[in-house]
């Protein structure tokens, strides 16, 4: 096989095995993304308890990164302690093992039943948890084929005449090996995928075990970076935990480098095959990491705190971000002023977004000091409203086709939605979290989990908004329209069940019943002023009736 052909075929296995990896993860995220969360957010006793909630999030999500950034975020809004979400952290890593060790047994005979069933349920079900199971499983097929592909693309190696110098090379050369796994790992954003492959290369007897061994520990320390990375911009309760994550990976898989290069390992009892054998070190590794490192979560985290500095304070201020995009500069050239007021129309979403996020949670566990943070946020709504609305019709002043016209009024038109969606949360939903706080109330566990999906499917359309008013693709604007339709039906079903709660007699239900219906009220009202980015799409492709009025 020519080598430009072999390359082609491994980068678009790896491709898939990275794609697959993330669609599992995603398909996760949307159809239990509300009890995972609340499970993470309830991890506020023992350090065990935390690494073991850890775990079992990163084996669902398949990835002990996307467990950090969770984690941090509920570290930047004060609801999960330091040491805890140190804790957290070393038990997802522990839990990505185990992924490995499930997706490295040979259960190439699934995929059709795994694609049969997958496909069937994400295209012929209409509802969205059942269509997310099918993506899940859809994604673990795409997995297994993935690998396949890697085993049949780099099978021409075998007889390679220069795979033999490289890998003697590396033999010698251990730290090498480390820092390339470590640099793969944090190019593919993902430690299992990473892992895998080495252990497809194991097994296909490329990577010599002298070879796979310190780039497997490379790629456990790389792994701690990719949290790092991700959490770069947030504030430092965040950047702490993924921080101490990274030394205690980094230092161990150092000192466990050092090790196997003084003492020889009896990896025999490790399994028959190099690539078992390599599997079950990966595994033997983390789990030694947990055993060492839980004792050690408090001490990291006072380290973590000298290192970074600062007493923590304004987290959800220190995400306010760059200044503004706006560029006086281009304002003559109209194709450039829009294309930087939606790059700062972009950045009054994120905000928003910053500020809806957490609402939840300061509704379990409200604090003055948080509240007061998501007010300081619809501060800077309010500001890039201001200044938004200004540049724009500055830019109309000037010289406009008829296309660059009414691209300024939609953009106009968001920056106006999404501030109200800011006072919605800043002066409808935050009154109503001090409330509960002041009185101590509690919502009814079928209310309160109502409206944490509610939230959940909400936080998912600001999302796709946001991107909509990137890409203006015409599918994904369907979809924010669906989506309207389906939080009002969710919105009348609360309301309904609701009704029967207090027809029963449910106490909490009783004293909370104004505050429930105001909350899903909002979040309906929050929802559908998010779905106004994609009328203009659909208007434009005739997809957009002018009235419903028969």
């Amino acid at each position: 096989m020519h080598p430009t052909v072999l390359l082609l075929n491994l980068a678009a296995a790896v491709m898939l095995l990275l794609w697959a990896v993330r669609m599992v993860r995603t398909g996760v995220e949307r159809a239990y993304g509300t009890s995972l969360k609340k499970a993470l957010r309830e991890t506020t006793g023992s350090h065990v308890t935390a690494a073991g909630a850890g775990c079992i999030l990163a084996v669902f999500l398949q990835s002990s990164t996307a467990v950090g950034v969770l984690a941090a975020g509920f570290a930047a809004s004060g609801i999960l302690p330091l040491p805890a979400g140190i804790a957290t952290l070393i038990g997802a890593d522990l839990g990505s093992a185990l992924v490995v060790q499930i997706l490295s047994i040979d259960l190439s005979a699934l995929v059709p039943v795994l694609l049969l069933v997958g496909a069937t349920m994400f295209l012929k079900f209409e509802g969205r948890q059942i269509r997310q199971i099918g993506r899940i499983l859809l994604g673990i097929a795409f997995i297994l084929i993935a690998l396949q592909m890697i085993a049949s693309s780099t099978e021409p190696l075998r007889h390679s005449e220069i795979l033999p110098q490289i890998t003697g090379y590396l033999s010698n050369d251990p730290i090498t090996s480390f820092a390339v796994a470590a640099l793969a790992t944090w190019l593919f954003h993902s430690s299992v995928a990473a892992v895998l492959l080495l252990v497809s290369f194991a097994q296909q007897g490329l990577l010599p075990l002298e070879v796979a061994l310190p780039m497997v520990l490379g790629a456990n320390a790389g792994g701690g970076i990719i949290a790092v990375w991700l959490t770069r911009g947030l504030g430092l309760e965040a950047r702490r935990i993924t921080l101490g994550n990274l030394l205690f990976r980094g230092t161990f898989a150092l000192l466990a480098l050092a090790a196997i290069q003084l003492f020889p390992l009896p990896m025999e009892y490790l399994g028959g095959t190099e690539a078992r054998q390599l599997v079950n070190a990966h595994l033997a590794f983390n789990v030694v990491l947990v055993a060492v490192s839980l004792p050690l979560a408090g001490l990291m985290a006072r380290l973590t705190t000298a290192v970074l500095g600062g007493a923590g304070g304004d987290e959800m201020t220190g995400l306010a971000g760059p200044a503004s995009a706006l560029d006086r500069s281009v304002i003559d050239v109209p194709s450039l002023a829009l294309a930087s007021a939606t790059r700062e129309l972009l950045r009054m979403g994120e905000t928003v977004e910053r500020m809806f996020r957490p609402v939840m949670d300061l509704f379990d566990h409200g604090a003055s000091d948080r509240i007061a943070m998501v007010r300081k946020l619809d501060r800077e709504v309010n500001r890039a409203h201001t200044e938004i609305k200004l540049f724009l019709a500055e830019v109309n002043r000037g010289e406009l086709s008829e296309e660059e016209a009414r691209r300024g009024v939609e953009l106009t038109d968001f920056a106006i939605n999404l501030e109200h969606v800011g006072d919605i949360i800043a002066k409808t939903l935050m009154p109503l979290a001090e409330e509960k706080m002041a009185r101590r109330l509690r919502f009814s566990p079928a209310g309160w989990s109502e409206m944490n999906a509610l939230h959940a499917r909400v936080t998912s359309n600001l999302q796709l908004a946001l991107n909509v008013l990137i890409s203006g693709d015409l599918d994904s604007a369907r979809q924010l329209v669906k989506e309207k339709e389906q939080m009002r039906r969710l919105e009348r079903s609360s309301h309904e069940r609701h009704l029967r709660r207090l027809q029963s007699g449910e106490v909490s239900s009783i004293e909370t019943s104004n505050m429930h219906l105001e909350i899903v009220r909002a979040l309906k009202e929050i929802n559908s002023l998010l779905a106004t980015v994609a009328y203009p799409i659909l208007s434009g492709s005739g997809g957009l009736l002018e009235s419903r009025l028969a």
